[in-house]
């Protein structure tokens, strides 16, 4: 998790950017899509859960699918695996 490919990021970078925009969210009661890269995605089903880096490789981020995270700051839900609707 700490490695780095060249000119990459480590996971625990990813997290910990990921982790930051998440909670940086005003709770305005508005929604926000984010359309992602998969490892995007489970970086951020990590820091929502507070999960441990070695869950990240546990986590599948399936493609054209729907992960809703719904809450504020601190206090995440998760609905994964939603089929995107034509």
């Amino acid at each position: 998790p700490a490695a780095a490919p060249h000119g990459g990021e480590s996971l625990h970078a990813l997290r910990e950017r990921t982790g930051g925009w998440l909670e940086g969210l005003t709770d305005g009661g508005g929604r926000v899509l984010a359309v992602a890269d998969p490892a995007v995605v489970r970086a951020a089903v990590l820091h929502a859960l507070a999960l441990p880096a070695d869950a990240f490789w546990r986590l599948d981020a399936a493609p054209l699918t729907l992960t809703e995270l719904s809450g504020r700051a601190g206090r995440w839900n998760l609905r994964i695996g939603r089929p995107l609707e034509p």
